[in-house]
C-alpha cells in the first residue's frame, strides 16, 4: 500500500516538471530567435554600409583616375610648349648670329661698291629694266639693289610680324634668286612655318617635304623633320607623324628636335 503511493507521488511530480521544462525551452527559443532577428539586422547594416563604403571608393579612384589623365595630358602639352620655347630661343640666337654676319657682309658690299667702277651706260640698259632698274628676269617683289641678305631678311620681318603671304613670297623669291644660298634651306623650312603658323597644315607638310628632298644635308632638316610630324598630327594622320618622329630620333638622336620628338611620341602613344 505505501508503494503504491509513493509511485502516484512520482507520477504527480512528473507531470508537474514537464510543463516546466517546457516553458524553460520556449523561453530559451524565444531568446535565441530574438538574438538572430539582431544579428540579421545588424548584417544587413553592415552590407549597406560596405556597399556604401564601396561605392565612395569606387568615385574617388575614378576622380583620382581622371586628375592623373589631366595631369599627364597637362604636363605633357606644358612639355612641348617648353620644347617649342627653347626652338624659338635656339633660332633667335641663330638670327642673332646671322645679324652679326649680315652686318659684315653688308658693310663689305658697301666698301665694294664704293670703290667699284660704274657701269657705261650701254651696259646699265643691257643690265636693267629701265623702268625699275632690276634684272629683266628678277621675282616680282625685288627691289633694285637689293642684297641677298636683304631679300632673306625682309621675308624673315615679315615672317615675325605674322605677314604670312607676304613672308612665303619673299622666301619664295629668295629661293627662285639665290637657289644655292646657304640660307636656301631656312628660306624653304620657314615657308613651311609660315604654312603651318598660318593653319595650312597640308601646305605646311608639302613645304617642309621640299626641305628635305632639296637640302638633305641641310642643317634644319631635323627641324623640318619634327615640323612636319607635328603637322601630320594636326591633320589626323597619326600614323604618319609617328613615323617622321621615329624617324627624327633614329636619324638625329643627340639633336635638340629628337628630344622634342620622344615627347611628341610619348604622348601619341598614350592616346
Amino acid at each position: 500500500m505505501a508503494r503504491n503511493h509513493l509511485t502516484a507521488l512520482l507520477c504527480v511530480a512528473t507531470l508537474l516538471a514537464a510543463p516546466a521544462r517546457v516553458l524553460g525551452a520556449d523561453r530559451e527559443h524565444q531568446q535565441i530567435a530574438a538574438d538572430l532577428r539582431i544579428l540579421q539586422e545588424q548584417t544587413a547594416r553592415l552590407q549597406l554600409a560596405v556597399d556604401q563604403l564601396d561605392e565612395t571608393v569606387r568615385h574617388v579612384l575614378a576622380t583620382m583616375a581622371a586628375h592623373t589623365d589631366a595631369m599627364r595630358r597637362a604636363f605633357a602639352d606644358q612639355q612641348l610648349a617648353v620644347g617649342a620655347v627653347a626652338d624659338g630661343v635656339r633660332v633667335l640666337r641663330e638670327r642673332f648670329d646671322d645679324t652679326n654676319v649680315r652686318i659684315s657682309s653688308l658693310s663689305q658690299e658697301i666698301e665694294a661698291l664704293r670703290v667699284a667702277r660704274p657701269l657705261s651706260p650701254v651696259a646699265a640698259e643691257l643690265a636693267a629694266d629701265p623702268e625699275t632698274g632690276l634684272p629683266p628676269d628678277a621675282p616680282p617683289g625685288l627691289s633694285a639693289g637689293m642684297s641677298p641678305q636683304r631679300m632673306y631678311d625682309t621675308a624673315w620681318a615679315d615672317y615675325t610680324n605674322g605677314q604670312w603671304t607676304l613672308s612665303i613670297q619673299g622666301f619664295e623669291a629668295y629661293i627662285k634668286t639665290f637657289p644655292r644660298s646657304e640660307l636656301a634651306d631656312d628660306a624653304q623650312f620657314y615657308i613651311g612655318q609660315t604654312h603651318y603658323a598660318d593653319g595650312a597644315f597640308r601646305e605646311a607638310v608639302n613645304a617642309f617635304d621640299q626641305v628635305l628632298l632639296n637640302y638633305p644635308d641641310g642643317d634644319i632638316v631635323p627641324d623640318a623633320s619634327y615640323k612636319r610630324g607635328l603637322a601630320l598630327d594636326r591633320l589626323g594622320q597619326t600614323d604618319r607623324a609617328r613615323e617622321a618622329f621615329e624617324l627624327v630620333v633614329t636619324n638625329y638622336p643627340d639633336s635638340t628636335m629628337a628630344t622634342l620628338a620622344r615627347q611628341a611620341l610619348d604622348r601619341l602613344n598614350r592616346q
